[in-house]
């Protein structure tokens, strides 16, 4: 009897977010891509359904003990969904890691290469002779107990014991004692402890004083004898000494508290300005808190470990003439020569045993190269990635496990991806699919979309506009399809421009010189002023390094009159502002709204607090906040939703049956205004309320930049915290377009994720909205639709690591691609072309 297996997954009445009860069928065994516009409803349908129902079913099949104890997701709004496997996904911005973790440690390449030290080493013994590799020493790592790792060195006779894998480990038995295994230690600045010499202590010249918990130290010093309302540098060295290093001793004093409540006879424990940093270094258990205290540190490396993390003897024990951190340290694309090398080294009886190790060892290393992450090394902090560095190596890692039968979901997978890096990602889909897996993306690569089995466009517009399935098919039948938003970027008929350029970059500039800082030596630039420049280049070419991480902090050191950074010197700017732009979502909290997030609710709570019926009830503008407890819904403290906790279930949420979702109790709800209660009023959408707020100046105001930069689709009680990548960043500029930014630099980091190409389009009218207001910005970017709209380009390489870092090609895109002479400019006069020849 022949079985007749699933081909499709069956969605059918998607409803998560702005889905409109859509039915789909996503083809089993196939690379899809989903395309769309930012807000459409892509991630919805991807992460929202396939992944929340592919990761529950599974998770359905543990028991009840295990699920209680695993971290699940709601379940799906959705009528039904079939034939869906076990899912995976890969997010569109991975979780940090912590100062312990580092490539090594995360694609598990570290923890081969820790058993191949083990086994393939030549050991010292404590009489210094070097033992040389063989058999028998990789035998002896292999026995247990008391007897693992017990070799006789044939030269002295001494008995000792070899280290075995885990002794390699730093953040286990081989960490250095010193620094824990972190490779630096960290030391109280000094210089941070006073912020201003020229401010008195009551005015906050020490700056550790203003640490949570210590505001009231100005006031115990004055009880001790110190002039608190003189400036700092007036005081005596004697008041100095007692303000940076006076005892820790308890004085009986009157205390005001911030609340105006007096504490008589209160014992107020002393903490000097050094003893106030480490005292709420140790205490202190919040990530914000801990934030401000890193400030007063500088971090150096080891002395002892030198940056290794691991034990110096650990060091001695050489495998093909390097030590296990000479191998961490080296670029990954390095790496098969040193293999090479170590094979022709060693003893012909070691050579089936040294296969299998670099066999496993290359297999977690070949990901990350197909992937373009060569230039990266083992020992790089994981924390110091970039998002697109993260997500490749979770995906390295997943495609290692070769695993069968699961269906993997890739959100934006393209991120921080040079254009030359795309055919190795897709590589790497490839062989996905062919171990008998599913592959779900969504992206806007249109090379990506290009070489997917079949796409599904979700649209046609954002938010309430979006969320239906405008088309579904191969790239061909996509190609061809009017209804397709991604149909002219796939045959090359669309209109790259969404400004005019400059016609020349102006002389008028930010000049600055970066001087030996990781892989930029004596880079010279210039950022012309009042245009748009971006910044390119390969992965660990050197863009964040020279932009985030040297002209940014230069900037903001100018404006305060500090030291600029040491790696800037020749630094020539008038620039006094920097505003970083990100995608990141606004808030956590499902309070934050479009209306709480610009200042359209303060004056709508002024509005109604001025009716006439709230005015005889006595309510102030505080009670049109569901924040506040005067107005908000009493079952649900002003969320508009209970959580149900239904134990080992996940917590289920639903409307609140009091407020039915309006968040607002019922007596707010009788004021009106123009007929309409506040909870009406926060139901429209921007394109409804213009017309109601034309006599309301400061609401109109607000209105019409939300419509200028392509958000007048959202309703004003919108949770911002469910809005796009794309729509984030644009809501985070609206406040800028209001008035005049001639001294202020805005700098994009990769701001095009999750950006379809019309959204791409939008978000350079806005940016040329900044500029017409005096605004100088710097986009960091791989997308070529955003490089062809530049005045000037900037592009570092030639490629990453140590083969990057230089400046090699700098103009006017459109005159760069006449003669290409980076690898970029290549990728974007291929990419102009293919669309100036149809056009």
């Amino acid at each position: 009897m022949s079985l007749s297996l699933p081909t499709k997954i069956e969605v059918r009445g998607g409803r998560v977010h702005n889905l409109k009860n859509i039915d789909v069928d996503i083809p089993l065994h196939k690379f899809v891509a989903i395309s769309g516009l930012s807000g459409s409803g892509k991630s919805s349908l991807a992460m929202g359904i396939l992944y929340e129902e592919g990761s529950r079913r599974y998770l359905d099949a543990l028991s009840t003990y295990m699920r209680r104890r695993i971290k699940q997701g709601n379940q799906a709004e959705v009528t039904s969904v079939k034939h869906i496997p076990s899912a995976l996904a890969l997010r569109q911005r991975p979780s940090v890691p912590n100062e312990r973790a580092t490539v090594g440690t995360m694609s598990e390449t570290f923890n081969v290469l820790r058993l191949i030290f083990s086994r393939l080493g030549s050991p010292v013994c404590p009489n210094g002779h070097r033992l040389r590799p063989s058999l028998k020493i990789a035998e002896a790592m292999s026995k247990s107990n008391e007897e693992m790792g017990q070799l006789t060195c044939p030269i002295c006779g001494v008995k000792f014991y070899a280290p075995g894998a885990e002794q390699f480990a730093f953040n286990s038995d081989g960490a250095c004692t010193e620094c824990g295994g972190t490779g630096k230690v960290r030391q109280l600045d000094e210089s941070k402890l006073i912020a201003d010499p020229n401010l008195s202590i009551e005015d906050g010249a020490v700056a550790s004083w203003s640490l949570p918990g210590r505001n009231f130290m100005p006031n115990v010093a004055q009880h001790a004898g110190v002039r608190i309302d003189i400036p700092y540098k007036d005081l005596t060295n004697k008041e100095k000494d007692f303000v940076l290093n006076g005892p820790e001793k308890k004085y009986k004093m009157d205390f005001l508290s911030g609340t105006g409540r007096v504490f008589h006879d209160f014992n107020a424990l002393y903490e000097n300005a050094h003893q106030a940093v480490l005292r709420s270094a140790q205490t202190s258990k919040s990530e914000r808190a801990q934030k401000r205290i890193a400030e007063f540190f500088t971090y150096s490396t080891c002395p002892v470990c030198h940056g290794s993390r691991l034990k110096p003897e650990l060091l001695k024990q050489l495998v093909g003439k390097l030590n296990i951190n000479q191998v961490s340290e080296m670029p990954l694309g390095d790496l098969n020569k040193w293999i090479e090398d170590v094979m022709k080294s060693l003893p012909t009886s070691m050579h089936k045993m040294t296969k299998a190790l670099f066999t496993e060892f290359k297999e977690n290393l070949q990901p990350l190269l197909d992937l373009g992450l060569d230039y990266l090394t083992m020992s790089r902090n994981g924390n110091t990635l970039s998002t697109g560095e993260l997500q490749r190596i979770q995906l390295a890692r997943t495609l290692r496990t070769e695993t069968t039968g699961v269906l993997y979901i890739l959100d934006e997978p393209s991120i921080g991806l040079h254009p030359a890096n795309v055919t190795g990602l897709l590589k790497v889909f490839r062989k996905l699919v062919e171990q008998g897996n599913s592959l779900v993306a969504v992206d806007h690569n249109v090379d990506i979309i290009k070489a997917a089995d079949e796409i599904i466009e979700i649209g046609p517009g954002s938010g309430e506009q979006g969320g239906r399935l405008l088309d579904q098919g191969s790239v061909a039948e996509i190609k061809t399809d009017s209804e397709s938003l991604i149909a002219p970027y796939l045959n090359g008929s669309a209109n790259l421009m969404a400004r005019k350029v400059a016609d020349q970059v102006n002389e008028n500039a930010i000049s600055f010189e970066v001087k030996d800082y990781y892989n930029l030596k004596d880079v010279k630039a210039k950022i012309p002023l009042n245009q748009l420049t971006v910044v390119t280049g390969f992965s660990g070419a050197g863009k964040t390094s020279l932009i985030l991480d040297s002209l940014v902090p230069a900037i903001q050191k100018q404006a305060k009159h500090e030291k600029l950074p040491k790696q800037v010197i020749n630094f020539d700017s008038p620039i006094k502002n920097v505003v970083s732009v990100d995608a990141a979502p606004i808030g956590k909290s499902t309070r934050s709204t479009v209306a709480t997030y610009t200042s359209i609710m303060d004056n709508l709570r002024k509005l109604f607090a001025q009716q006439p019926l709230a005015k005889e009830k006595h309510y102030t503008p505080s009670y049109f906040s569901y924040n506040n407890k005067q107005g908000a819904c009493p079952t649900c403290g002003g969320t508009g939703i209970v959580t149900l906790d239904i134990q080992f279930l996940p917590d289920m949420q639903q409307t609140c049956p009091t407020c039915h979702g309006d968040r607002f109790n019922k007596e707010v709800q009788q004021v009106k205004w123009q007929g309409m209660s506040i909870v009406d009023v926060l139901n429209l959408d921007i394109n409804e309320a213009l017309p109601i707020f034309k006599d309301v100046p400061k609401i109109e105001r607000e209105l019409k930049l939300l419509k200028e930069v392509g958000l007048d689709y959202l309703h004003l009680g919108e949770s911002t915290p469910t809005l796009s990548g794309g729509e984030a960043q644009r809501l985070k500029l609206v406040t800028h377009l209001s008035h005049k930014q001639e001294d202020t630099l805005f700098v994009f980091d990769e701001p095009t994720i999750g950006l379809h190409p019309l959204d791409v389009k939008v978000l350079v009218e806005v940016m040329q909205k900044l500029i017409q207001k005096g605004a100088t910005i710097i986009t960091i970017t791989h997308d070529l639709n955003l490089m062809v709209n530049a005045d000037n380009l900037l592009d570092l390489g030639p490629r990453g690591g140590n083969k990057g870092g230089k400046i090699v090609a700098q103009g006017r895109p459109s005159d760069l691609i006449k003669k290409p002479e980076s690898l970029t400019v290549q990728y974007l006069a291929d990419y102009w072309n293919e669309f100036t020849s149809k056009s």
